[in-house]
């Protein structure tokens, strides 16, 4: 596949996620992202026997939302053959520590193939590489689909500098760690831009945006380190290229200081964004998958940022798991105090209070607009 895809064919297919043993965890947030929004597919259910007969949004969000949850593969594909709206797609929504698949994922995968269903999976262990996979998917006439297999290099990009050419106010979604919710943000804030009457665009930087269907992505963790400034930078450059919005939001990667994932630093040096959004868990101690290694401060995770981009910090979004009712309205409040940034919780209260953040960036729209329209001729 293309290191930098696009969305060619919106809703390719009807999609069984599959999530055994991890959904409602950090593990699962690639099956997080596809079951609450993806332009990719249309989410038929949700494989996790934890939570067989459940509804999917009930156990992420509170809000039903339809898809409902089975215990295997087996059942999700003969209830959706009953229904009359048959599965064509496994999408592996699992996302473990070092993206390798789970030795007891394979035989679903197997059934999955033996059942024609195409296979996309976004894990390192590259299931196209797997000789009894890709015999079996031979077999069946199937597709397996490696979302983290990216191009030759020849066809990479190396940093150029023609971000500098973009005029449309860059955004980046940074978070204080890994798995905390800065794609779900990123998204939200689209929606919220476009309601404000602006024209916005998402670069994706991980195989769960590719799955939802940003057309502007990269695959960050699986490219070579020296083309990854360039990537990110054509991404970006693209994006303005050919669609010319008001706003660019650039989903971040891991965290600055996380031991494993320290994400980051090249969407500032090579994104250049103007400002940037923070998502943080206030309940959260230790980093993801790594109990005994603290947390670094709010307030050090924002010194760092503004440190290294020289650009501002300029709301501080909060991700509620493992908190409830008060306890999340009086942690963006104490975090509002501390930093004198507005903090919110997206989910429950929406992104509005972000667009109002940006609007000192946004002053003079007429002027960004003719920018544009000048770039265009």
């Amino acid at each position: 596949m293309n290191a930098f895809p696009t969305v060619r064919d919106l809703r390719e297919g009807n999609a069984i996620v599959y999530c055994q043993g991890a959904f409602g965890t950090t593990n699962g947030k690639t099956a997080h992202g596809v079951v609450r929004r993806t332009e990719r597919y249309r989410v038929l259910s949700v494989v996790d026997s934890r939570y067989a007969g459940a509804d999917a949004g009930e156990v992420l969000d509170s809000r039903p939302n339809g898809i409902r949850i089975f215990a295997g593969v087996r059942e999700a594909f003969l209830a959706a053959s009953n229904s009359g709206n048959p599965a064509t797609h496994l999408v592996v929504g699992l996302a473990p520590d070092g993206g390798r698949l789970p030795e007891d994922a394979r035989a679903d995968i197997r059934t999955a193939i033996a059942l024609g269903l195409d296979i996309d999976s976004g894990l390192h262990d590259f299931l196209s590489d797997d000789p009894e996979l890709t015999a079996l998917a031979k077999k069946h006439g199937v597709r397996i689909r490696d979302i983290r297999k990216t191009s030759p290099r020849s066809e990479l990009h190396f940093f150029s500098g023609k971000i500098e050419e973009v005029k449309s106010l860059k955004i980046a979604i940074l978070g204080t760690d890994s798995a905390v919710g800065k794609r779900t943000t990123a998204w939200i804030l689209i929606d919220a831009l476009r309601a404000a009457g602006l024209t916005a665009e998402m670069v994706g930087t991980g195989q769960t945006a590719w799955m939802q269907g940003a057309k502007y992505s990269i695959i960050l963790d699986s490219l070579i380190n020296d083309f990854v400034s360039g990537e990110i930078e054509h991404a970006v450059w693209s994006a303005w290229k050919e669609a010319r919005p008001d706003v660019i939001v650039i989903e971040g990667q891991g965290s600055l200081l996380n031991p494993a994932y320290p994400g980051g630093f090249e969407i500032l040096a090579a994104g250049r964004p103007d400002a940037v959004i923070l998502q943080h868990a206030p309940a959260r101690r230790d980093y993801d998958g790594f109990p005994g290694y603290r947390i670094h401060p709010l307030s050090v995770q924002i010194q760092a940022i503004q440190l290294i981009s020289s650009k501002p910090v300029v709301a501080v979004t909060v991700n509620h798991e493992n908190m409830a009712g008060a306890e999340i309205e009086n942690a963006c409040h104490d975090i509002s105090a501390g930093t004198g940034l507005p903090a919110v919780d997206i989910l429950l209260n929406g992104a509005n209070s972000l667009v109002a953040a940006l609007t000192p960036f946004l002053e003079h729209p007429r002027r960004r607009r003719r920018a544009v329209s000048a770039a265009r001729t």
